[in-house]
């Protein structure tokens, strides 16, 4: 089994179509899995060609995403994001 892989999804606000949820930019979470690679619905809600992009499911803690301050810091919830949207991170500081 490999090493958890942790990553921050990327804090951009760019205008127009973006698949990524507001409430997880620049949160960090782990690599629950790789799906394979999908057209990118960024190009595609524009009629582009979508270049064909690695989906991953991270995963994220509730304290992570809402602070630790939230009734159940330990729950996780789980995200699909591009891989363009994510960067290398250190593992998140425990509550």
């Amino acid at each position: 089994m490999s090493a958890t892989q942790f990553m921050r999804v990327r804090a951009d606000m760019p205008p127009g179509h973006v698949r990524t949820p507001i409430y997880l930019r620049g949160k960090t979470g782990w690599v629950e899995r790789t799906l394979g690679p999908f057209p990118n619905p960024e190009a595609l809600a524009y009629g582009l060609e979508g270049e064909a992009l690695p989906l991953m499911r991270v995963r994220f803690t509730m304290a992570e995403v809402w602070g630790a301050d939230t009734p159940h810091p330990d729950d996780t919830i789980d995200a699909e994001i591009y891989a363009h949207w994510l960067e290398p991170a250190e593992a998140p500081h425990a509550p």
